[in-house]
């Protein structure tokens, strides 16, 4: 009885606290990600209050919390929009990858952490944060430029290479020798492709089975199916994020707008438990050995995904304008990141991986917004800079009558 008091006092102060946050957060106009991160390293092992007897509902409500994550992004899609995407957008997808995953992997190899932390690790600084994104869009007011396309588009190829990262991740983590480990690869995307297949052909037949005009029985129904298949899926080794986000893409239409309606409460619950959760297995006195790292893979990360929106709204035929303001809002890190490198954490594979993990996503969540606001304004200030010191060059007197003529300083046309 003494115990279930404990458990509901501290399960109830860590909700109350995350909603004041959340509220905190949205008057300072930024992502809560952070302060959930915050709460759980001042309440985890070595902060200032240890938990005790909720820890390990939090850990379930956590893993649920991933779950939710996963769904409500595979809702945002089609399974024709990301074919679409794939098509079209591919390459920039492949210079994405290659310009944000190998600081990472490199890293973790300066570090002497290994390959599979160094894969890991290549994860954490490849995805940006959808969920921040999307945010500073609709406070910025960008929905409708042109560049936003472009960025969306890179977003969607992210989390559909996490279909295949996802299981590859999970092999690794498990220790499972080569073969077993290309067991698991071929099965999981099997499943994908299988699911792509039938969402494309029959998503409108499985919309309809699932639908139903009761919001209880809606929500009953598909968050009964999404945790049965995210189940399915981490006991076949694929993930259960995966499994999650195959079920969202799944679903079509009115079904899936309701069920983003009716869940959308939940999984900003959960989603703030899995953050805490990640903080509180992260000793705070771990972080101040990896903070310059840290440091230093954020700020070239951060260039690096500027370089990567720049080049891909340019390949759209998008304005310089809309070049840096795409490269610019893909900066920011974080609920992938932390799912990421949650999976490395609870495997055991590096100590200080988990550590710089939370202090990398802790510096891109607060710098993301700030370098999607302001990048386009500092980069075409320099550039104009430029321009206006190219344009003052001196005379040099090549004959008298030259020697006579005034140097004339053209006036730098408004970009």
């Amino acid at each position: 009885m003494h115990s279930s008091a404990v458990f509901l006092i501290e399960f109830g102060a860590i909700i109350l606290g995350l909603g004041l946050l959340g509220r905190l957060a949205g008057r300072l106009q930024f992502s809560p990600i952070p302060l959930y991160l915050l709460a759980g390293l001042a309440f985890g092992e070595g902060g200032l209050l240890p938990l005790g007897a909720s820890e390990e509902f939090v850990a379930i409500g956590a893993e649920i919390g991933v779950i939710l994550l996963l769904l409500m992004l595979g809702l945002e899609y089609t399974a024709s929009d990301l074919v679409s995407n794939l098509k079209t957008q591919y390459p920039a997808g492949l210079v994405d990858m290659a310009l944000n995953a190998l600081p990472g992997a490199a890293l973790a190899l300066l570090l002497g952490w290994g390959p599979v932390a160094a894969v890991v690790l290549a994860g954490v600084t490849w995805i940006s944060s959808s969920g921040v994104i999307a945010k500073v869009l609709g406070d910025l007011g960008r929905l409708g430029n042109r560049e936003t396309p472009v960025i969306l588009s890179i977003l969607v190829l992210e989390d559909l290479a996490m279909a295949v990262y996802l299981p590859i991740i999970t092999a690794l983590l498990a220790g499972v020798g080569l073969a077993a480990g290309s067991v698991t690869l071929a099965i999981a995307l099997g499943v994908a492709g299988l699911v792509l297949f039938v969402a494309v052909r029959y998503g409108r037949v499985i919309s309809r089975v699932v639908s139903s005009e009761d919001p209880e029985k809606l929500l009953l129904v598909v968050l009964g199916l999404t945790l049965l298949v995210a189940g399915i899926a981490q006991q076949l080794q694929v993930s259960a994020a995966v499994g999650a986000f195959l079920v969202g893409i799944a679903l079509s239409g009115e079904v899936a707008e309701g069920t983003h309606n009716l869940l959308a409460p939940l999984r900003d619950l959960f989603a703030a438990v899995f953050f805490v959760f990640f903080g509180l297995h992260t000793d705070p006195q771990s972080i101040p050995p990896v903070i310059l790292p840290a440091l230093a893979l954020a700020v070239v990360t951060a260039l690096t995904k500027i370089a990567t929106g720049y080049w891909a709204a340019r390949r759209a035929g998008i304005s310089p304008k809309g070049r840096w303001r795409a490269g610019g809002t893909l900066v920011a890190r974080g609920e992938f990141s932390i799912v990421i490198a949650g999976l490395a954490v609870t495997a055991g594979i590096e100590p200080d991986l988990g550590p710089l993990a939370t202090a990398y996503v802790l510096i891109l969540v607060v710098l993301g917004p700030l370098t999607a606001r302001y990048t386009e304004p500092i980069a075409l200030s320099l550039t104009r800079r430029r321009a206006a010191s190219a344009d003052v060059r001196p005379v040099h007197a090549a004959t008298p009558a030259a020697e006579t003529l005034e140097p004339v300083q053209e006036s730098t046309p408004e970009r």
